[in-house]
C-alpha cells in the first residue's frame, strides 16, 4: 500500500491538464466506482443510508477500502484547494467565510486520513509498519495544511514536523524520490514559514526545527521511526550546523552569515573543496575526463549554496526589507562570494579538460581512456594521427576557451565586481591569457590546414595579449599542487609567453619557406608556349606577393578586336534601324530602303495595301520588337 506515492500519482495525473476543480470531478467520479465495487453505493433513487467506518477487519478483508478513504480525503482537499485558488486570482481576496469554509474542508481530510491512519496501526489490519508511517505522514500533512490556513503556527510546525521526519526516514530506507520531491517543495517551505511567524531564528536550519518540534509532538512515534530507519533520528544534522562557518570572507570583507541553509551550504563546499584536492592528489596521473569528473561534487556543492542565498534574498523581498538594509547588504556580498566561487570552479574544469598548461604544449594523445602502449613513443602517435582529427582536437579546445571567456564576462556582471578596481584588472588579465591561448589553438589549425601566414598573424596577435596579461596577473601564487580554478599563476603566463615565442620563430620560417617556395615556381603556360603575358588593366583582382608591379605591360597597345558582352534587347531594337545599301544587279525595292510604288489610283488603293500587308513578315522577339 503506497499511500503517498498512490495521492502524489493521482494530483500529478488531474492537474496535468487541469485545475483542482477537475481533480474534484475525477474524484468523485473515482469514489462512485470504488463504492460499486465494494457493493455500498447507493443505488439511484435510492434512500441514503450512513454506512459504517472503516475497521482494521474490512481492511484485512478488501483492500479496496483503504483506495476508498483516501479517494474521500483527497476530494474534500480537492474542493479546499479549488476554493483557495479561485479566491486568490480575485481582487477582493479572500472572506473570513471562505477562509472557514477552506479550513472546514482541510480538516474533514485530515480526519479522514487519521481513522485510516489508525485502522492501520491495528495489527488486524495486516499492514506493514511502512504502511503505518505512510498513513500517519499523510494525515499529519493534512493535518499541518488545514493549521496553516488557520494560521496555528506552533501546532502546524509540529504537524509538518512528524510529516518531515517520516518522509525522512521512508525516503532514505525505500530509496523513494517522491518522498525528496513532496519535502523539498511543500514540507519544507511550509516549516520554514510556520517558523518565521512563530518567531523562530533564521540561523536554525529546516532539519533542526523539524527534530525538536517532532520530540514535543508525538515522542510514542519516535520508536516506530527508529525501527523502520534507525539513522533518522540521529543529531548529526545538528552537529553538522554547529560546525557550520558563521562568516564569510570576500576580498577582505567579512559577513555574517545568518541564514542556516547558507551556513550548512558553504560548509558543504569546503568539504568538496578538501575532498578534491584529496582525490586529485592521490589518484596519479588520470585521463582529463575523470579529472574533470571529480569535480562534479564541488559544482553541485556550489551551486547549492548560490541557490540557498538567493532563496534568501527572495524571501527578504518579499517581506518588504528595502535594498539598504544591512541583511540584504550581507546577502549581496555573500551571492557575488559563493556565485564567484561556483563560476571558479566551472572555469578549472574546462582548464582540466583542455590539458595540461591549459593547452599550451602541442599534444595529440589517445581520446580515449584505455591505458597508452609503453613501447610506442609519443611522436609516433603524433604521426598515425590525421589531420583532419588533429584540426577536430583544436576546434574542441576552442570551445572549451569560449566556456571559459564566456565565464568571465558572467562574473562582472556580479554585484560590486564593477567597483573593484584590483578584481576587474585581473579579470581582465585572465581573459586576455585565455583569448591568447585560443588564438593559438587557431593558429595551430591553420598551421595544419597549410596556411602559415594567418597562423604567423594570429600567434603574434597571442604573443601581444600574452605580454599585456602578465602585469595584471605576476602578483598571483604559483602553488601548482591545488586544483585548478580561476587562479592563473605566473608559471602560466610565463610558459605560455615561452610557447609563443618559439611558436613565433617557427612560423617566421614557415612563411620565409612558402613564399621561397612560391617565388621557385615554374611559368605559367601561357608563358611557356611564348604568348604574351595579360596586361595589368586585366589583373587588377590580383595582388602582386612580391610588391613590384611591372608597369612596362600596363594595356595592350594597339587593342585587338574583342567580344564584349551587350544586352540582347539593345541589339533587336537596333536592327530596326540598320539601312543596308542594295547589293548590284538587284532591283531597288527588293532592298530593305527601296521607296514605295507611285501612288495609284484609288479605287486600287485598298488592293495594294492588302498586298503589301501580306508580304510583310510577322515580327519576333522580346516585346515585339526584333526581326
Amino acid at each position: 500500500m503506497d499511500i503517498t506515492k498512490t495521492v502524489v500519482a493521482l494530483r500529478e495525473k488531474a492537474l496535468l491538464y487541469g485545475d483542482y476543480s477537475t481533480y474534484r470531478s475525477q474524484l468523485s467520479g473515482k469514489l462512485l466506482k470504488s463504492r460499486k465495487k465494494l457493493n455500498i453505493a447507493t443505488k439511484n433513487r435510492g434512500k441514503f443510508s450512513q454506512k459504517g467506518d472503516v475497521t482494521p477487519d474490512k481492511i484485512a478483508e478488501n483492500r479496496e477500502y483503504v483506495y476508498l478513504q483516501l479517494l474521500t480525503s483527497e476530494r474534500a482537499w480537492a474542493h479546499a484547494m479549488a476554493m483557495k485558488a479561485s479566491h486568490s486570482a480575485g481582487t477582493k481576496g479572500m472572506t473570513s467565510k471562505t477562509r472557514s469554509h477552506i479550513v472546514s474542508r482541510l480538516e474533514k481530510a485530515a480526519r479522514v486520513a487519521d481513522k485510516l491512519a489508525e485502522a492501520l496501526a491495528s495489527d488486524l489490519s495486516g499492514a506493514s509498519p511502512t504502511d503505518v508511517l505512510d498513513a500517519r505522514a499523510y494525515a499529519a500533512l493534512l493535518k499541518g495544511a488545514a493549521l496553516f490556513e488557520r494560521q496555528s503556527w506552533e501546532p502546524c510546525l509540529k504537524s509538518y514536523a512528524v510529516s518531515r521526519i517520516i518522509y525522512s526516514a521512508l525516503a532514505t530506507s525505500a530509496k523513494g524520490d517522491v518522498f525528496r520531491d513532496l519535502l523539498s517543495e511543500t514540507v519544507d517551505p511550509s516549516i520554514r514559514y510556520a517558523a518565521y511567524q512563530a518567531k523562530i531564528p533564521r540561523t536554525q536550519p529546516v532539519p533542526a526545527i523539524a527534530r525538536k518540534a517532532f520530540d514535543q509532538a508525538d515522542p510514542a512515534l519516535a520508536d516506530q521511526v527508529r525501527a523502520v530507519n534507525p539513522a533518522a533520528l540521529d543529531d548529526g544534522g545538528s552537529d553538522a550546523s554547529k560546525d557550520a562557518p558563521t562568516t564569510l570572507t570576500w576580498r577582505g570583507r567579512e559577513v555574517k552569515i545568518e541564514d542556516a541553509a547558507i551556513a550548512a551550504a558553504w560548509a558543504a563546499v569546503g568539504t568538496a573543496r578538501a575532498q578534491l584536492a584529496e582525490n586529485l592528489a592521490s589518484a596519479g596521473a588520470l585521463h582529463p575526463k575523470d579529472m574533470a569528473a571529480a569535480y562534479d561534487g564541488i559544482l553541485t556543492a556550489s551551486q547549492d549554496a548560490v541557490d540557498a542565498t538567493k532563496q534568501a534574498i527572495d524571501e527578504l523581498r518579499a517581506e518588504g526589507v528595502p535594498q539598504g538594509d544591512a541583511r540584504m547588504q550581507s546577502l549581496q556580498i555573500t551571492r557575488t562570494a559563493v556565485s564567484y566561487e561556483m563560476i571558479s570552479w566551472r572555469i578549472g574544469r574546462n582548464r582540466v579538460l583542455v590539458g595540461d598548461n591549459d593547452g599550451a604544449s602541442l599534444e595529440f594523445g589517445p581520446t580515449s581512456r584505455r591505458k597508452k602502449k609503453s613501447d610506442e613513443p609519443e611522436g609516433d602517435r603524433r604521426k598515425d594521427e590525421a589531420p583532419g582529427r588533429q584540426i577536430a582536437r583544436l576546434k574542441e579546445k576552442v570551445v572549451l576557451y569560449d566556456g571559459v571567456l564566456q565565464s568571465l564576462e558572467s562574473i562582472r556582471e556580479l554585484p560590486g565586481i564593477a567597483n573593484d578596481e584590483g578584481l576587474t584588472r585581473r579579470l581582465d588579465g585572465t581573459s586576455q591569457y585565455f583569448t591568447a591561448l585560443k588564438s593559438l589553438a587557431i593558429a595551430r589549425s591553420h598551421a595544419i590546414a597549410g596556411n602559415p601566414v594567418n597562423a604567423l598573424a594570429l600567434i603574434q596577435h597571442a604573443l601581444h595579449l600574452t605580454q599585456a596579461a602578465i602585469p595584471s596577473l605576476s602578483g598571483s601564487s604559483d602553488a601548482t599542487d591545488s586544483p585548478r580554478n580561476i587562479q592563473v599563476t605566473s608559471h602560466d603566463t610565463t610558459f605560455l609567453r615561452d610557447t609563443l615565442t618559439g611558436e613565433l620563430h617557427r612560423a617566421r620560417a614557415l612563411v620565409e619557406i612558402f613564399n621561397a617556395a612560391a617565388a621557385q615556381q615554374p611559368p605559367s603556360s601561357q608563358q611557356q608556349q611564348g604568348q604574351p603575358s595579360l596586361p595589368l588593366s586585366a589583373r587588377l583582382s590580383d595582388y602582386p606577393a612580391s610588391g613590384a608591379v611591372d608597369l612596362s605591360n600596363i594595356v595592350t597597345y594597339p587593342p585587338r578586336l574583342e567580344t564584349f558582352p551587350v544586352k540582347p534587347l539593345f541589339l533587336d531594337t537596333a536592327w530596326n534601324y540598320i539601312t543596308y545599301p542594295a547589293p548590284p544587279g538587284k532591283a531597288a525595292a527588293e532592298g530593305r530602303t527601296a521607296s514605295p510604288a507611285p501612288a495609284a489610283a484609288k479605287k486600287d488603293e485598298p488592293k495594294v495595301e492588302a498586298k503589301e500587308e501580306e508580304k510583310k513578315p510577322a515580327r519576333k522577339g522580346w516585346f515585339g520588337f526584333g526581326r
